[in-house]
Parts: structure tokens; sequence; C-alpha cells
């Protein structure tokens, strides 16, 4: 427990910290207009112009072909140039490059006031459980590039004892058939080394039989390990949960009847992931497939109920387990929680260069829709949807009902692991003003009794 001078202490730093952060964000903002005066406030307003010009460059990208394309792509490079030619011009560039570092070290004072305020993440809670005696293991060997045989992960299995199936790389096969198979002949855990996709249709028999489910970051991305905090650089490491592991209890989500770890994707990007080229070329086969998706020509009208809420006539929508960050850069496509018994939606709408410029400049832009729910039907004005699964392609019935089965999957990790790093506090500027003009220790917030407790 601290002390009160060790209390007082902190709540000095946290009160400077935000006055500084709030500092640097007022000089950042009023450098061009102190130096510059009227040429600085014109400048101020071609970096907004800028900003917009290259929102609808990029759009251009993405829903144009050929030429135009071409001319798009250079307005999008041209476009910041542009501005920092102007500033140059002016004898003012340097002011733009100080205003920068102004901004940054705001956001990093008012980081470090938010994070010192007490105010944690909760933990997860970890339940300790006996070592399964019989685990059975799915091994994918060209997942990740062939992570599988480089960190030797078959044979650290066998030697701790477990049953080990190598999937045929050269034939389709049924991974929860496989799964189940196991469980019908004893299996005490579930395990796979492979994609999120694979890893989902595992984890769903091991929720339906009440079984430990293991994961091994041998993907190429490893989102779902990421978010259980495993280590991604050796996939061995997570055997070692076989012997010396912990469980935690986290949520899986169902689209109809089909699972998924990390999300659900319907509209442009479900439609790309089932074009032939996309395993080699995504970035080519992106650019090839979406036009056509974003200029409407092609793809099925969808409609996205959440309770009350409903987003008309999206491009995109994406559907995960659990809610992503999206208000802020590095904690970007991060969960902050596996555990919340609720999914995420976010939707996108953009029709025109003008809606896609005021995703950049607009804080609320009205193309772009987020929101949590236990519950989302995805409707279509087609009978059937391309859908996304894990990054996974298939296609299912419309409507599309998602849904969260909450804590159904019981998953066991190393109890020694790199853990998940403590993602950024959100930027709360209203919440900084007021720190900035706290002058006692009772304005500090207070820490909630369960906060840094694990969650049930």
């Amino acid at each position: 427990m601290y002390s009160v001078t060790a209390a007082e202490r902190s709540h000095h730093r946290q009160a400077w910290a935000a006055r500084g952060a709030l500092a640097a964000a007022g000089l950042a903002a009023l450098l061009p207009l102190l130096y510059g005066g009227l040429v600085g406030l014109l400048l101020l307003a071609a970096g907004v112009v800028g900003l917009a010009l290259t929102a609808v460059g990029l759009w251009w990208v993405l829903s144009r072909r050929g030429a135009a394309r071409v001319a798009a792509a250079g307005l999008a490079v041209a476009a910041p140039l542009g501005v920092m030619v102007l500033f140059t011009r002016a004898h003012l560039l340097w002011v733009l490059v100080l205003s920068a570092l102004l901004w940054c070290g705001a956001v990093a004072s008012g980081r470090y006031a938010l994070r010192s305020t007490g105010l944690r993440r909760v933990r997860v809670k970890e339940y300790r459980t006996p070592a399964p005696q019989r685990p059975f293991l799915l091994l994918n060997p060209r997942s990740g590039g062939g992570k599988v045989e480089k960190f030797s992960v078959r044979e650290k299995a066998e030697r701790l004892g477990a049953r080990v199936v190598l999937l045929d790389a050269e034939q389709h096969q049924d991974v929860a058939a496989l799964a189940r198979e196991a469980v019908a002949d004893g299996a005490d855990l579930l395990g796979v080394a492979g994609g999120d996709g694979t890893q989902a249709l595992v984890a769903a028999v091991a929720a339906e039989h009440g079984l430990p489910f293991l994961v091994i970051s041998a993907g190429t991305r490893n989102h779902f390990a990421m978010d259980l905090g495993l280590d991604r650089d050796d996939p061995a490491a997570c055997l070692d949960a076989l012997t010396d592991g912990v469980e935690l209890r986290v949520d899986l989500g169902f689209a109809d009847d089909r699972p998924f770890v990390n999300n659900a994707s319907f509209g442009a990007y479900g439609t790309v992931v089932q074009s032939p080229g996309y395993r080699d070329s995504k970035v080519g086969t992106a650019l090839e497939v979406l036009p056509d998706l974003l200029s409407r020509q092609r793809g099925p009208r969808l409609t996205v109920r959440a309770g009350d809420s409903v987003f008309a006539d999206p491009q995109a929508v994406l559907v995960s387990n659990n809610p992503y960050r999206t208000d802020d850069p590095l904690g970007f496509g991060r969960r902050e929680r596996l555990n919340s018994g609720t999914l995420g939606v976010l939707a996108l709408k953009v029709d025109s260069a003008v809606e896609a410029a005021e995703l950049l400049l607009d804080p609320q832009p009205q193309g772009f829709g987020k929101l949590t729910a236990t519950e989302v039907v995805i409707e279509a004005d087609e009978p059937t949807l391309e859908v996304g699964l894990d990054g996974e392609a298939l296609t299912l019935s419309a409507p599309v009902r998602c849904r969260v089965a909450r804590r159904a999957l019981r998953v066991r990790v190393p109890r020694d692991r790199p853990g998940v790093p403590e993602l950024p506090p959100r930027l709360d500027w209203r919440r900084l003003r007021k720190l900035a003009a706290a002058v006692s220790r009772t304005a500090v917030p207070v820490r909630s009794p369960r906060a840094g407790k694990p969650s049930d």
C-alpha cells in the first residue's frame, strides 16, 4: 500500500503530465499562427486540404483501375508533399516539424498521465487444473511457412506424451471430424498448430465436449495467440502448457453454426478472400476485385441489425469475438478482453471521394459504424453471402446470425508466458483537463476494489 507521501507524489506527477500534454498540444496548434500570422493560418488550412486530397487519392486507388488509379496514386503522394513545399517556401517548415514533435510529446505525456491514475485493465482469471493425460494435437506442417518443422513442434509434443497427427498438405481433411474421433478415443485435451480458421474448428469441438484447448502459435499472423499472451516467436513454447499450464475461460464466436475465434467478415473482404489468387497475391487480388465491390457493381446489398441498431448498405462489415480497439493507432486491431460475452461490430460505408475524406477528417463520420452486441444479424438482397471466417473463405445462406458463447472455451496456456502487453490508455482530452485542474490528492481517480484482480 502506498504511503500518503507516495500517493501525493504520484498525484503531482499525474497532474503535471496532464498539464504538459495540454500545453504541448496547444503550442503545436498555435505555432504556425505565432510565427506565420495569416500565412500560417492559410498553411494550416492547406494542411487540412492536403489530408482530404490524400484520402480522396487513396479512395480512387481502391475504386478505380488503369490510368485513373495511377493518377490517384500520384495525388495521394503529391498532396502531402505539396503541403511540405508550401511550408518550405514560407520558411516555416521548421514550424511544421516542431509542431509534429510537440504533438508527439503531448500524446506521450497524456498517455503517461492517464496510465498513472491506477486504472489498469482487468486481468483474466487463471484456473489451475491437472495436466492432461491424453492430449491430442493436430499440426499443419505448411502453416506459417513451415513453423512446425522449423521449431520441432512434433518432436517436442511427442516427448511430452501427446498423440500427434500431421495434416496432409495434398488433400483436404475435416479437422473437426478428426478432433471428434480423438475425443471418442479418450483424448482429454485438443490442440492445433495452424491458422486461426483451423484453430476455431477444433476449438468448437473442445467447447462442445468441455475439454481444454491448446493454441500452438504456428500460423502466419497468430492473432488469437497474440490476444492470449502466447509466445508467437517460438511455437514450441506453447507446448509447455501440457506440463505446467493454467486455463483461461474465453468466448467463442459463431456465424450461424460456424465457429470463429477472431472475426467474421462480410462484404468487400468476405468476397476478396474467395478469389483463387488471394493466397498468392493478397494486395494484387484486392486491387483487382475492390473497384467492382466499392462501386457496387458486384456483391449483395447488406443490412446490419444489432439490437435496436441498424446500419444500412455498408460495403464492409466486421463482426469480432469481443470488440477491437479502434480509437488509437497503437491499440488498433487489439482486443482488451476475450471474455466480455459481447461481439464487436464495425461497418464501413463510403460511396464517394467526399465521404472518404470525411472518414479521415471527421471524428464521427457517418460512414463508419461501431457498436457491441450479443447477437448480430447480417441481411442481404441475395440468397447467399460470401464470408471470411478467421481468414478462411466460405459461403453461408442469408441472413447470417452471429452470436457469442460466453466463456465457453477452456484455453490451456503455459503458466510462464510473455503475456498480453498493456494497451495504451485511450487519449481522453476531457479527462486530461480534469487531471490538470486537480489541486489535491482527492482528485485522483480511486482504484476500483476489483481493479488489478482477475476477472471471473
